[in-house]
């Protein structure tokens, strides 16, 4: 089954996050996402907080639309979403304070731990890239 919008309430949906740490650090993920895309928030499945959209179509034929900007406050970590892969922003992450990543994913347990402003602006250069057309990198690919 592919993941795709909803009808459900992220607000209602942030409020009833736990742990206490992470439905903070869920409702700051929001406004900042909100500021850097202009976007209000839409849910992507049951548990995806998304912000606008982006095509994308490989190589392989495969082609779909995806969330531009999203996150998902997991029990042990706030996951956000970088579709353009971490690769791409291996610079600034090296100064984000502490964090793990997955291929496409940044993983951060606490973000009075991390430079917001670092991850803002993370967050707006994948906003810019992703948004640009349609996009063909797969997050694996990323450099």
């Amino acid at each position: 089954m592919v993941t795709t919008w909803t009808d459900g309430d992220p607000a209602a949906y942030l409020d009833a996050v736990t742990p206490a740490v992470r439905r903070r650090d869920a409702h700051t993920l929001r406004d900042l996402m909100e500021r850097v895309t202009g976007q209000a928030p839409r849910m992507f499945g049951t548990s995806v907080v998304g912000f606008g959209e982006y095509h994308y179509e490989y190589e392989s034929g495969h082609s779909g639309d995806a969330p531009a900007a999203s996150f998902a406050p997991r029990r042990t970590a706030s996951t956000i979403y970088l579709p353009d892969g971490v690769g791409a922003h291996a610079e600034r992450l090296a100064v984000l304070g502490p964090h793990t990543t997955g291929v496409g994913c940044l993983y951060l347990k606490d973000l009075e731990q991390v430079d917001l402003a670092v991850l803002e602006d993370v967050l707006r250069r994948s906003w810019a890239t992703v948004t640009s057309g349609t996009f063909g990198q797969r997050a694996r690919d990323s450099s």
